[in-house]
């Protein structure tokens, strides 16, 4: 045989080769070992819900994505039924969980902080936002009403666990557009204190990417420390924190509950979190004070101030209105 005819048997046999692994490579899914569902249950005071705020998973498996910046998540899927309103009109938002392998809809929960499910709404400016709680039909459909001031981009979170054995928390998020004339809005500059409706709130702390790190957050009025905040959802204060550019999830609880024998009604509450990156993040604030619920808002730095932004100092910027 010469050269001519071995080199073109060669590669002949080569080509056959790699036609066969490219056959077997289609038709063989890649092998993916599934965790087990971590139980959810009860959290200690200040702790950062798994599922909730993009914890790593357990020893040997892949970190998990932060909570929000996923429409599907362990089989379950947000189905967002209202995915367009119109800007500063009232509206109705109605929306299901449903399951991917049944189709059904999930019509069982496990309550946190008195609620089956809590639902967020921010625009992707991160200048609205609403905290708002909706109404479960028996079929398991969700609706509420809301009313967005501005047009836009926003984002729905729902926040929930499942009922059924072994279910953990999610946080699945989902589009939402706002008809009408959009002028989207700077991030607001790095800030540790906020007023709203004649309140004072200020914060004391640092955010740290992939640590735990406590928040202070102090509420006056009128210049006179408040010491008698009421309860709201079983705590003196929520707090919501979304990462700018991708509004990454950061659902934080206090540390400490009311009737608990130490936690105080004001003026602070505190609060352990952990941002999942470097960068820039907005901080919401629910508060209940003398019977109407508020929100104070703030813009901090997790790892440093991002590029153009000041260092933080006292800059006061008006709170927003989660109602």
């Amino acid at each position: 045989m010469n050269t001519g005819v071995k080199v073109t048997a060669f590669a002949a046999a080569l080509a056959a080769t790699f036609a066969t692994a490219y056959g077997v490579g289609r038709g063989v899914d890649p092998v993916v070992a599934e965790a087990e569902p971590a139980e959810h249950g009860g959290h200690a005071a200040g702790e950062q819900e798994k599922g909730h705020g993009g914890h790593a998973g357990e020893v040997g498996s892949a970190p998990s994505l932060p909570g929000g910046l996923q429409v599907s998540e362990a089989g379950l899927t947000l189905d967002l039924r209202t995915q367009r309103v119109e800007a500063d009109r009232a509206a109705e938002l109605r929306f299901a969980v449903v399951d991917d392998k049944s189709g059904r809809i999930v019509t069982a929960y496990r309550r946190a902080h008195g609620k089956e499910l809590h639902l967020i709404v921010a625009s992707r400016d991160l200048t609205t936002y609403r905290h708002l709680h909706p109404v479960r039909a028996a079929d398991g459909t969700w609706s509420v009403p809301v009313r967005l001031p501005k047009a836009g981009g926003y984002r729905v979170f729902a926040d929930f666990t499942p009922a059924a054995k072994g279910a953990r928390g999610l946080t699945l998020g989902a589009d939402l557009a706002v008809s009408g004339r959009a002028e989207p809005e700077p991030l607001p500059a790095r800030s540790t204190t906020a007023t709203v409706d004649g309140y004072q709130v200020s914060i004391r702390g640092d955010l740290r990417p992939g640590a735990g790190s406590e928040l202070v957050l102090s509420v006056a009025k009128d210049g006179r420390p408040v010491t008698d905040l009421q309860p709201y959802l079983g705590a003196y204060g929520h707090l919501v924190a979304l990462r700018s550019g991708d509004l990454a999830y950061l659902h934080v609880h206090p540390n400490g509950e009311p009737g608990d024998g130490t936690t105080q009604p004001g003026p602070e509450i505190s609060f352990t979190a952990t941002a999942p990156s470097k960068g820039a993040y907005r901080l919401f604030l629910d508060f209940r004070h003398e019977g109407k619920f508020r929100t104070a808002a703030f813009t901090l730095h997790a790892g440093g101030p991002a590029a153009g932004q000041p260092p933080a100092g006292g800059e006061e910027e008006p709170g927003h209105h989660s109602r």
